[in-house]
């Protein structure tokens, strides 16, 4: 799902990284909104509070807004530039820093950041690398997919999903209308797989409090894993094929 690139990418690579992905997002958004009150999968909503703030001329909180939205532009920056680094070296391993980045750091959250009465400084730095490491995962899985997946925010999703069904009234024709139902599945999966998240994860906050994290980290071993093993025994395969052949 992270390997396949161009025109080697099919709706079923797009459709697992989207699941899994989606999945982790919800687990980290509702984390954020629990314990610290903050969005963090996203920075729509901090522009608007930073205008806010800004009108009240409280510019430190205002300052704090700004702040947030720059941390998710630099976990994007960074994602990014060490994938291009590696990509250089080895393409196919140019997700597995990213990943690894965003694992560490809410592996970090998770264990430094678990005491139950969080000061104002500890709440704005968890949020601060809470979306910086959605920006990583965002920026990722947008180049990736060639911008067919984003799985850290749903708004552009739920614009996507309403003109494609409104295209199932105009669009007739076999290949037409089986491309959009497709692209419509995968919004929805999506959709769905960040609802079940952000479901799961609040009912896991009040027993696991900021340790929710650790599914969120537990899901992207997977994928991890899951890329590792299906590349294997791909290379397996071909070198038996080889072998048989000579």
């Amino acid at each position: 799902m992270f390997r396949h690139q161009g025109k080697n990418r099919t709706f079923i690579h797009n459709l697992r990284l989207a699941v899994l992905l989606s999945f982790v997002a919800g687990l980290v958004n509702i984390t954020g909104v629990l314990s610290i009150h903050t969005l963090t999968t996203n920075v729509t909503g901090h522009f608007a509070y930073f205008a806010e703030e800004i009108m009240k001329q409280d510019y430190n909180a205002a300052f704090t807004f700004l702040v947030l939205t720059l941390f998710f532009l630099f976990g994007a920056f960074t994602s990014n530039f060490l994938s291009e680094l590696i990509a250089k070296k080895n393409s196919h391993l140019s997700h597995v820093i990213p990943i690894s980045l965003e694992m560490i750091i809410l592996l970090s959250i998770a264990f430094f950041g678990s005491q139950s009465n969080l000061s104002n400084n500890e709440g704005k730095w968890i949020a601060f690398l809470m979306l910086f490491a959605m920006g990583i995962q965002n920026a990722m899985v947008t180049k990736i997919s060639q911008s067919t997946v984003r799985t850290t925010h749903l708004t552009g999703l739920f614009t996507d999903l309403g003109i494609e069904l409104s295209q199932l009234f105009f669009y007739k024709k076999p290949e037409e209308n089986k491309k959009l139902k497709t692209s419509i599945f995968l919004r929805l999966s999506i959709i769905i797989c960040f609802f079940i998240g952000c479901v799961s994860g609040g009912f896991l906050f009040n027993l696991l409090q900021l340790k929710t994290l650790l599914i969120a980290v537990v899901f992207l071993l997977i994928a991890l894993l899951y890329d590792y093993i299906r590349m294997q025994f791909h290379v397996i395969k071909r070198k038996t094929l080889r072998h048989k052949i000579n």
